[in-house]
């Protein structure tokens, strides 16, 4: 495998990422989710994995400006060849340790209930789901979280426990 590169978002890197967004997602329509202004607002705190050149891994976060010790993954994406090497978990951890440098003590995020892969790498990246009376397959689901027929999983993890340099 050639050296991965891990690097801030830049917009120029708008374009290749939100023309191949749908199909990493197979199929789903996600594009509508990943508007420019993330990549022009949220360099600081939004990165990517680039392999001669090509970004083959992206994560989008911020810190919360209403909860400034919160911080939050709007999307993680990686490359359909390219999952399994640990790209996901590459750019978590760039970002917690970000995060934890703009004094953030816990990440959020969501994803749909039907993300069955997503759900499972949260899990395995230490995510904690929050509890709901509602659940999917035992996963519990905050319904209408994001709109009608939008349920979403929750997910949080505490910062404090890792071993960060701030």
């Amino acid at each position: 495998m050639n050296e991965v590169v891990i690097r801030h978002v830049e917009p120029d890197d708008y374009q290749p990422i939100i023309s191949v967004v749908d199909e990493w997602w197979g199929g789903r329509p996600m594009a509508e989710m990943l508007p420019k202004l993330f990549f022009v607002h949220f360099r600081s705190t939004s990165f990517t994995a680039v392999v001669d050149g090509q970004v083959v891994a992206f994560l989008i976060g911020f810190v919360s400006q209403t909860y400034p010790d919160q911080a939050y993954v709007h999307f993680l994406g990686v490359h359909p060849a390219r999952r399994g090497e640990g790209l996901g978990r590459l750019l978590y951890e760039r970002f917690f340790a970000r995060a934890a440098s703009l004094g953030c003590r816990t990440v959020h995020c969501v994803t749909a209930p039907v993300n069955r892969n997503s759900i499972a790498f949260h899990r395995r990246m230490g995510f904690s789901l929050l509890e709901s009376d509602f659940k999917i397959d035992g996963v519990p689901v905050a319904v209408g979280y994001d709109g009608e027929a939008e349920d979403r999983v929750i997910f949080t993890k505490n910062l404090d426990t890792l071993d960060i340099v701030r």
